[in-house]
């Protein structure tokens, strides 16, 4: 394997591995977002 094809790779893979390392911390970090409760918000509907 030539230096230039070898620095590429390695260029490439730590691209990759920041980016997917990035989007995880992101998905772990951000709060969850409060959802309306369906039940309780026909309460005051007849059945």
């Amino acid at each position: 394997m030539s230096n230039g094809a070898f620095i590429l790779m390695l260029v490439v893979q730590l691209s990759v591995t920041l980016i997917t390392g990035f989007f995880f911390w992101k998905v772990l970090k951000t709060p969850p977002r409060a959802e309306p409760d369906s039940y309780a918000d026909n309460d005051d509907d007849p059945r």
